[in-house]
């Protein structure tokens, strides 16, 4: 099932980072130019979502070329694409031929695609996780794929189950257009690199007071943690997240310092602040035990 998702429309953005209304209006441009192609959106965010385009008789890589160009044509604005056969697959390509690119993965060419990817590039292997299978020798994909399901189980729980799949390229997951958002967020990429981290501290409390009063369309979800994100300038990337129950700009500019450190010194290129929401439906069970 081709599959592709829009991606890296922020650059252009930077020009009215505090007006989130002017974002929210640049992003519902965007999705009116997803729905010519397609009622199958899934949004991940106000500026990413994936794209089932199986039933068009036009190539996903033409699509995703011309689904580029008039948003380029219409907003001014560049985007990026990853194709697919799966969700998984699209979302990693995404972020190939960043920005104003596109990168595609043909069903036949996952194996080998998937066979040099670093496993930190799987959804849910962060540090920790990157860091424990160093210590088995594994740093691509393909070096994991060396252990069967059975030792994947004993190690990792029903987690090393999904992961035995995922590091194969395997995702059933269906394009949905509807579902329960489990985190909200706003990303900023500069135009310059920022070199020090008072500068960057700067930027947070611009953001922090323009997404905060974002949070009020959410009303009723609780919030599980906060999360910062930094992208640095050789592209290399890391997330620090804190369980927290509220918007606290205090824990974010901790979050931000922790983050800072870990990239040695390097220069900034984007800075991204966000909440993780718990699941109502998890709620509900557990007050049922």
């Amino acid at each position: 099932m081709p599959v592709f998702q829009a991606l890296a429309l922020c650059p252009d953005l930077v020009l009215v980072p505090v007006r989130f209304d002017l974002y929210r209006a640049e992003s519902a441009r965007i999705r009116a130019i997803f729905g010519r192609f397609t009622e199958k959106i899934e949004p991940l965010s106000l500026d990413e979502a994936y794209l089932d385009v199986s039933h068009l008789q036009t190539s996903a890589g033409a699509v995703a070329r011309e689904i580029r160009h008039q948003i380029r044509e219409e907003t001014g604005l560049s985007a990026s694409a990853g194709i697919g056969p799966n969700k998984l697959i699209a979302k990693i390509a995404s972020d190939w031929n960043k920005p104003d690119g596109q990168h595609e993965v043909l069903e036949d060419a996952v194996e080998d695609f998937m066979a040099g990817l670093p496993v930190g590039r799987l959804w849910g292997v962060g540090a920790k996780m990157r860091a424990n299978l160093e210590r088995l020798g594994v740093r691509t994909c393909g070096e994991l794929q060396g252990f069967d399901k059975l030792e994947m189980a004993r190690r990792f729980g029903k987690w090393g189950l999904e992961l035995w799949e995922l590091c194969r390229g395997v995702d059933g997951r269906e394009v949905r257009t509807e579902r329960v958002r489990k985190s909200s967020g706003s990303e900023r990429t500069f135009r310059e690199n920022i070199a020090s981290e008072e500068a960057l501290v700067l930027e947070l409390e611009e953001m922090l007071e323009s997404f905060g009063e974002d949070l009020v369309g959410h009303e009723g979800r609780e919030i599980r943690s906060l999360v910062l994100k930094l992208k640095f300038a050789d592209f290399s990337r890391t997330t620090a997240e804190r369980a927290h129950p509220s918007w606290d700009g205090g824990v974010f500019r901790d979050l931000l310092k922790e983050a800072w450190r870990r990239g040695g010194g390097q220069a900034v290129r984007l800075l991204g602040v966000g909440v993780r929401f718990r699941d109502p439906v998890v709620v509900s069970q557990l007050e049922l035990l």
